[in-house]
């Protein structure tokens, strides 16, 4: 049969996509490039925004119109659970998220008309099969689930308990990509430096060469002695997991990306403690100033809701100085939404939705600003970019990202050969603009 998995949401839920893909194709099914060429379209659901689920909902109802056999797996399913099918009468099969590996078994028993419903929350094997789209990329999911109950999340309902998969698994799943060519992977977890907390990834046995007490420490040094990986990665993150352990791989290992993505949410204590994120402003800052302090040149992105239940103007202000102090690289604005069985789904959504437009653009006009300064630090130094490959409209430009997860853009000369998919170059910034830095190419 021939297939296609079209995906929404977060790294998690290509993560996910990937091994479904790598799962039906090794027993015998076709993976093709679009859609319309597909027998069986599967549509990996979001759930933790309303607009992200509408998409997805909205795509599998077009499927279904389409006379297309369609399923639905993904944090929708759970959260809709039997109520899918009042959603979309023509689906044929829907699978939550701890239960994608059941899908294959799903698909060979398949019968038109046959409705199938899996929503266990039995964990799943993930180490099903070394999987990259990019073929030099690769994510690996490392921890599922989250038990940080933040007032405003559905994750901890969709994806169930925390559960650290065992290191030898993921070591033997990054020594297979590497294999495979992958140079680059990113660790995954709805909030991974919790890694090896709620139950021990690690065995008495296992080696521990730098006596790491912290698992997550301890796990990236073991993947950075792995051949052929060149760069590590890893989201997303949380203030309480930049412990010194951390702080010292990034000084001992050069694989590590001096990049972390660190959720902040609010600038506001008030709203913090609403928000059940278990920290403070100030700790919030404490924590990028230790990384800022040992790398200068460190880049922190963040994201940030506006509108929350009972944000004033003045929560709101300190939520912009915040992010003026912190100076993040990047930041991504959300417009708070309530979503059904979370805490703060209770609460009156008394923003009005102009005000919350207000604010989003306020904070990604300061962010337009503020990037503009960080990269404009960055003009004249050599950077190693990763190519990720050509402009769509000009072949002669090609892209890539640095250790630091900015874009670089360069042109290649007349003559200069093309690089290869993956392939590390170094490159002079020439301009900065606020997200993307520009480059030429290193000769010698």
């Amino acid at each position: 049969m021939k297939f296609f998995v079209h995906t929404y949401g977060c790294q998690m839920n290509v993560r996910d996509s990937e091994a479904v893909t790598a799962m039906l194709a090794a027993a015998g099914h076709e993976c093709v490039k679009t859609e319309q060429e597909a027998d069986l379209v599967i549509v990996n659901s979001c759930t933790v925004r309303q607009k992200a689920e509408e998409k997805a909902i909205g795509k599998a109802g077009n499927l279904i119109a389409a006379k297309k056999l369609t399923g639905l797996m993904g944090c929708a399913v759970k959260r809709l659970g039997a109520d899918v099918f009042k959603r979309l009468p023509g689906l044929d099969f829907a699978v939550a998220p701890r239960a994608f590996g059941l899908i294959p078994r799903i698909v060979a028993g398949f019968k038109k008309g046959s409705r199938v419903l899996e929503l266990g929350d039995d964990l799943v094997p993930e180490s099903l099969m070394a999987h990259s789209q990019s073929g030099f990329q690769a994510f690996v999911t490392v921890l599922l689930g989250c038990d940080n109950r933040c007032s405003y999340c559905i994750v901890p309902d969709v994806r169930g308990h925390e559960y650290s998969r065992p290191a030898k698994e993921v070591l033997a799943e990054v020594k297979a990509l590497a294999a495979n060519g992958v140079k680059e992977v990113t660790l995954l977890g709805q909030s991974v430096l919790r890694y090896g907390i709620r139950n021990s990834a690690f065995t008495p046995c296992d080696d521990n060469p730098a006596g790491c007490n912290e698992e997550f420490p301890r796990l990236l040094r073991a993947i950075c002695a792995i051949d052929g990986i060149e760069r590590v990665r890893f989201t997303s993150a949380h203030p309480k997991g930049c412990t010194e352990e951390l702080l010292a791989v990034y000084r001992d290992c050069p694989k590590v990306c001096r990049h972390l993505h660190l959720p902040v949410q609010s600038g506001s204590d008030r709203i913090l403690k609403e928000m059940g994120r278990h920290y403070t402003r100030q700790e919030y800052l404490e924590a990028a100033k230790r990384l800022r302090e040992m790398d200068g040149e460190f880049a922190l992105t963040t994201d940030v809701i506006v509108g929350y239940p009972g944000e004033t103007e003045a929560d709101f202000e300190e939520t912009r100085s915040l992010m003026d102090e912190a100076g993040f690289d990047n930041s991504f604005v959300f417009k708070y939404s309530p979503r059904p069985g979370t805490r703060s789904a209770l609460l009156p959504d008394d923003v009005p939705t102009e005000e919350k437009e207000r604010r989003d653009q306020v904070l990604l006009a300061d962010q337009e600003r503020r990037g503009q300064t960080r990269n404009e630090r960055l003009v004249g130094t050599v950077r190693e970019v990763l190519c990720e490959g050509p402009s769509k409209r000009n072949p002669d430009r090609w892209s890539g990202r640095d250790g630091g997860n900015r874009i670089v853009v360069w042109d290649r000369k007349e003559g200069e050969k093309a690089p290869a998919l993956g392939e590390s170059v170094l490159l002079r910034i020439t301009a900065a603009r606020p997200q993307i830095l520009v480059g030429e190419r290193v000769v010698g």
